[in-house]
């Protein structure tokens, strides 16, 4: 950065200054707090992290210097619930991210469904099976998401990054109303709980693995399974 647009020493005092009063705003919406979602102390949260964000920005333009201060990205951070207090509707929102990494094993065990439900008649109605988008389709139509997701190395998928919001809703809503755009209409202000499980969670963990799956909800681990000894009969009765 050149000399003409480095921040002056009153502009970094300035922004230390309003840290300071950033915190001490904070400290007292903290005092006063009417419960654990109270708007407030969500507000004055983020006028800190926003006054810390600028200080630190100055400070290592100035002097080249940095704060211990960690600020969280606004994606880490759901804004306060303020649904009904005993919401008499729910809606679930799952994302699940998979690789294709055996397709192979994925066309087999959609063959092998189709074949089970028509019998080993080959035509038109058995082709779907015959390419990976097509065998998608049939497996996905024929098993549950939970039971894909616990069964994903059987149909030749790795498992990525998945996430799950638990939303409040004041009445179900209309049968058909939202199959269009499912997401579209999520309120973060309604959001009762999440459950996020990623890879990026573990780069520095990798020691406390175990107890972190006790911690966080999502899909089991498979243990290691041999590439032939998992494709057991899949019932295609349902």
């Amino acid at each position: 950065m050149s000399d003409a647009v480095q921040p002056t020493a009153a502009e970094v005092r300035a922004a230390a200054e309003a840290v300071k009063t950033a915190l001490d705003r904070h400290l007292a919406a903290v005092e006063r707090r009417s419960g654990d979602d109270d708007p407030a102390v969500y507000e004055a949260f983020n006028e800190l992290a926003a006054a810390a964000e600028e200080y630190d920005e100055l400070l290592y333009d100035r002097y080249d210097e940095v704060t211990p201060f960690e600020i969280p990205g606004s994606e880490d951070t759901l804004p306060p619930y303020t649904g009904p207090e005993e919401p008499n509707a729910l809606s679930v929102l799952i994302r699940r991210d998979y690789a294709v990494v055996e397709p192979q094993r994925l066309l087999a065990q959609a063959q092998r469904v189709e074949a089970a439900e028509d019998e080993g008649v080959v035509g038109e109605d058995v082709e779907a099976s015959g390419t990976v988008h097509g065998a998608l389709g049939v497996l996905f139509g024929e098993f549950e998401p939970d039971e894909i997701a616990s069964r994903h190395k059987e149909f030749g998928l790795e498992e990525g990054d998945s996430t799950l919001w638990v939303t409040a809703a004041d009445e179900p809503a209309d049968p058909g109303e939202w199959l269009e755009s499912p997401f579209e209409q999520t309120d973060p202000q309604r959001v009762i709980c999440r459950f996020d499980v990623s890879a990026v969670f573990d780069d520095d963990a990798e020691d406390d693995l175990d107890e972190d799956d006790d911690l966080v909800p999502g899909p089991a681990l498979d243990g290691d399974l041999d590439d032939d000894s998992d494709l057991e009969p899949l019932d295609a009765d349902r």
